[in-house]
C-alpha cells in the first residue's frame, strides 16, 4: 500500500510534465519527411557505417591525441584537414539515406536515429563550432591532465610522460597559428583558466591552497620534480614556459578579440533537433525553465516554512565525518531502492564513492559543498546511485554495436535530475532539511536554462550568465557559477538546458508509459527499461518503449544547418 501511494504520487508530479511533450513546433516536416527512409541498406550496414564514421572522426575534436599519441602536432587540425573530414561526411550521409530503415524493427529504427544524431553532430563541429579556430581553451584543456600527473620512476613511465611534456610546447605554437577566428568568451576564459584557480577544483588532487590556474599546476609539478631529483626536471622547465608564453600571446592578442562565441538562435534550434533531437523551441524551453525555477522556488519556501523550528544540519568538520555520512547515504539509499523496488541494482555492483571530495577551503565550502557536508543524499541520488555512477557502470557492460558507445548529454543529465526530485516524492530523502537542498539544486538546474541559451544566442556574456544565475539560486557562489556558465559555452550546446529539459522528458515519458499500461505499470520495470535502453537521447527511447510515432518524427529528415 505505501509503494501504491510513492508511485501514485511520482505519476502526478509527471502527469503534468505530459503535457510539454515536443511536437514538431519548428518548421513542421512534410508527411514524407516523417517516415523512415525505405531503400536497399541493411541493419547490418548501418552497424559498419557507425564504426567507420567514428574512427572517421576520432581525431578531429580533441588536441588531447596529440599529447596522447605523439602524433606530428603540425598536421593536426590544419584547416586543410578538416576542411577534407567536412566533405568527407557527405558519403556517409549518402550511404545513411539509402537504408531500409521502414522494413526493420523499432529497435533497430531507433538505432539508425542513433547514428544520424551522431553524423549531425560531427557535421555541426566541423561546420560551426571548429574549436580548432575559435577556442584557445580547446588546446588548453588537455594541459592540465599532464600537471597532474606524478612524477614517475619507472622508465617507462618517465618516457611516457617526457614525450608528452615535448609535445606542449610545438602544440602551443601550432595553437597560435591555427586560432585565426577567436571568440572574445573563449580568450577571456583561457586567460582566466591560465592564471587563477577556478575555485571549485573539479577531480584536481588536493591542494590546501589550490594552483593558481594552468600555470600554478605546472609550478606545482615543476616543485614535485625537483623535490624527487627527477631527471624530467628541464622537461617540466620547457612545458610550463610554453605555457606562459601562450598565455602572453593571448594576452597581447586580447584587444583585437571581438568575435561572439555563442552559435546563434538558429542554429542552436537546429543543434537541439537534430543532434540532441529534443524539439522544442527556444521560447518553449524558457518557458519550461521558468515555470520550473518558479514551481521549485515556492516548493522550497513551503518546506522551509515546515521546517522553521527545525535545527539546521552542521557541516562535516572533517574527511572522517564526511565519510560516515556518504556511508550512511549509500546505504539508506540501496536498501530504500531495494525495499520499495525501485529499479533493479546487480548484485556485484559495489560501492560507487562521492561526487564532492572533502577539502576544507580557505573561501570557505563552494555551493555543492554547503549542501553535501550538511546531507550527501542529493548529489548521492544525482551523481552516484541511481545516478551517474550506476549509470556508468550499466553502460560499461553494454555491448551493443552502437548503443555501448553512445551518450546523450539530455539523457544522462536528464535522468540524474529526474531522480532527484522524483526520489525525495517516493520517500528516499530521511531529513526534512534535505527536501530543502533538493529544490535547490533544481532551482539552479532551471537557472542553467536561460544562461546557457541566452549565451548562446550572443545575448549574454558569461559575466551576464554568472549574475543571472546566482540571482535565481540560492547559496549559489562565483566559482561554480561561472566554471557551470563555461561549460555550458564552451561544450556542444544545450548542456546547460539538459537538466532541466532532460527531467522534464523523464517526467512525462513516465506519465505516458503509466497511462498507457494502466494496472500493469510497474515502476522498476519503467526505470529498468528506460536504463536498458542506453545513453541515447530520450525521445528515440519513448518511440522504443511507447511505440508512439510522433516521438521520432521530427527527426527523420534533415534540413541543412541554418546560416549565422
Amino acid at each position: 500500500m505505501r509503494q501504491d501511494k510513492f508511485m501514485w504520487k511520482l505519476v502526478q508530479v509527471a502527469v503534468l510534465a505530459s503535457v510539454f511533450w515536443p511536437g514538431p513546433s519548428l518548421a513542421a516536416p512534410s508527411s514524407a519527411s516523417v517516415q523512415p527512409p525505405g531503400g536497399t541498406g541493411s541493419y547490418a550496414d548501418l552497424q559498419a557505417l557507425e564504426l567507420e564514421l567514428r574512427r572517421y572522426m576520432v581525431p578531429a575534436f580533441t588536441s588531447s591525441v596529440v599529447l596522447d599519441s605523439g602524433a606530428k602536432v603540425g598536421e593536426d587540425y590544419a584547416d586543410t584537414l578538416m576542411a577534407a573530414k567536412l566533405r568527407g561526411l557527405f558519403v556517409f550521409e549518402q550511404r545513411l539515406s539509402t537504408m531500409n530503415v521502414a522494413a526493420w524493427p523499432r529497435t533497430q529504427q531507433v538505432d539508425y536515429l542513433a547514428v544520424k544524431s551522431l553524423l549531425n553532430g560531427y557535421r555541426f563541429n566541423l561546420e560551426v563550432l571548429r574549436p580548432w579556430k575559435r577556442d584557445p581553451g580547446f588546446y588548453l584543456d588537455p594541459l592540465l591532465k599532464v600537471a597532474f600527473s606524478d612524477i614517475p620512476s619507472v622508465n617507462a613511465k618517465l618516457i611516457e610522460l617526457r614525450v608528452q611534456l615535448r609535445q606542449i610546447a610545438p602544440m602551443l605554437r601550432h595553437a597560435r597559428s591555427r586560432l585565426t577566428e577567436p571568440a572574445a568568451d573563449y580568450a577571456d576564459l583561457a586567460l582566466l583558466n591560465l592564471e587563477n584557480s577556478d575555485g571549485v577544483n573539479h577531480y584536481h588532487p588536493y591542494r590546501a591552497t589550490p594552483p593558481a590556474g594552468i600555470i600554478g599546476w605546472y609550478d606545482d609539478m615543476l616543485a614535485r620534480a625537483r623535490a624527487s631529483k627527477s631527471p624530467l626536471v628541464p622537461d617540466v622547465e620547457a612545458a610550463r614556459a610554453a605555457v606562459v608564453e601562450f598565455r602572453d600571446w593571448l594576452k597581447a592578442e586580447r584587444p583585437r578579440i571581438t568575435a561572439s562565441a555563442g552559435v546563434g538562435a538558429r542554429r542552436y534550434e537546429w543543434y537541439m533537433r537534430h543532434v540532441r533531437m529534443v524539439s522544442y523551441t527556444i521560447p518553449e524551453m524558457l518557458t519550461l525553465a521558468d515555470r520550473e525555477h518558479s514551481r521549485l522556488t515556492g516548493d522550497l519556501a513551503l518546506i522551509r516554512h515546515r521546517n522553521r523550528d527545525l535545527p539546521a544540519l552542521a557541516l562535516s568538520r572533517t574527511k572522517a565525518e564526511q565519510d560516515v555520512k556518504i556511508a550512511r547515504t549509500d546505504k539508506e539509499v540501496r536498501d530504500f531502492l531495494k525495499t520499495q523496488e525501485i529499479v533493479t541494482i546487480p548484485k556485484d555492483i559495489g560501492p560507487l564513492g562521492s561526487n564532492t571530495p572533502f577539502i576544507v577551503r580557505p573561501t570557505g565550502p563552494n555551493f555543492w559543498e554547503k549542501i553535501q557536508f550538511r546531507d550527501p543524499i542529493p548529489d548521492h541520488l544525482h551523481a552516484v546511485i541511481p545516478g551517474h555512477r550506476f549509470d556508468a557502470e550499466l553502460a560499461d557492460r553494454d555491448r551493443r554495436p552502437i548503443r555501448s558507445g553512445f551518450a546523450d548529454g539530455v539523457r544522462l543529465e536528464g535522468w540524474a535530475t529526474y531522480l532527484e526530485e522524483a526520489l525525495m516524492t517516493a520517500g528516499a530523502v530521511k531529513s526534512p532539511r534535505a527536501e530543502e537542498y533538493i529544490k535547490l539544486f533544481g532551482i539552479f538546474r532551471a537557472a542553467r536554462v536561460p544562461a546557457d541559451i541566452r549565451m548562446q544566442q550572443n545575448q549574454w556574456k558569461v559575466v551576464d550568465a554568472v549574475a543571472y544565475m546566482r540571482r535565481m539560486t540560492p547559496w549559489l557562489d562565483e566559482d561554480v557559477a561561472r566554471v557551470d556558465a563555461e561549460i555550458y559555452l564552451r561544450r556542444p550546446p544545450g548542456y546547460g538546458v539538459a537538466y532541466t529539459i532532460g527531467k522534464l522528458q523523464v517526467d512525462a515519458l513516465l506519465a505516458e508509459r503509466s497511462m498507457q499500461l494502466g494496472p500493469k505499470f510497474v515502476l522498476r520495470d519503467f526505470h529498468d527499461e528506460f536504463l536498458a535502453a542506453g545513453q541515447l537521447p530520450i525521445a528515440l527511447i519513448r518511440y522504443q518503449m511507447t511505440g508512439a510515432p510522433q516521438a521520432v518524427a521530427p527527426f527523420w529528415s534533415t534540413p541543412p544547418i541554418p546560416a549565422s
